[in-house]
């Protein structure tokens, strides 16, 4: 059965062309026998998050539109490895392969390429791992330090710089939803306010 495939080029700066990916591309495609459902270009970073194609591609990739996605190496598809691994699970979850011209390939029709997505599964578990490991020992070490974490009581800077201004409304007659308005607070921060001046005993 011809595989249906969706072609994936990216550059990293609008001075560079994709053009030299989409030949290459569509010659590779011929040559395996390959039906080319379109071409996606796309010009970004390796680093930046937001791939409008990329995120095109994966939604065919999700309706089972395509059976592979052809790109001339891995660089121009994964913004990190975990970046990689992560979508290579995605496509694995979906059967739709990603073929590098050239390097490696993550070919689900061949024994490599399902040895490579069980690999891609473990190194993925693994980087989470040392993520959530990172994290806590950062966090510990932290608290072991004396920091704190969230708020604290007492840490209401924009309520407390208010706060005067917002008792002499109330001594004015301004209702609580009016001082919220013009003061730009919510009427349960307003609230606190009056709330916090009752308790400690100045009534005036």
């Amino acid at each position: 059965m011809v595989q249906r495939v969706a072609i994936y080029c990216r550059v990293s700066t609008t001075d560079q062309s994709c053009k030299r990916q989409e030949r290459d591309l569509l010659e590779y495609a011929a040559i395996s026998g390959y039906q080319v459902i379109g071409v996606w270009f796309e010009t970004v970073s390796g680093t930046k998050h937001d791939r409008t194609e990329r995120k095109k591609v994966m939604a065919l990739a999700q309706s089972h539109s395509i059976d592979a996605i052809l790109v001339t190496e891995m660089t121009r598809w994964g913004r990190s490895t975990i970046d990689l691994i992560e979508t290579l699970q995605d496509l694995h979850s979906w059967h739709v392969s990603l073929i590098a011209q050239t390097g490696l390939q993550f070919d689900l029709n061949t024994p490599q390429g399902r040895l490579i997505a069980h690999l891609m599964a473990s190194l993925a578990e693994f980087e989470r791992d040392l993520v959530r490991e990172r994290v806590r020992s950062g966090v510990a070490a932290a608290k072991a330090q004396g920091q704190k974490f969230g708020r604290q009581p007492g840490q209401r800077v924009k309520a407390d710089k208010l706060g005067p201004k917002v008792l002499h409304m109330v001594s004015e007659g301004y209702s609580y939803r009016k001082i919220a308005e013009k003061l730009n607070l919510s009427k349960t921060t307003v609230n606190d306010i009056v709330k916090r001046h009752r308790q400690s005993g100045n009534h005036d």
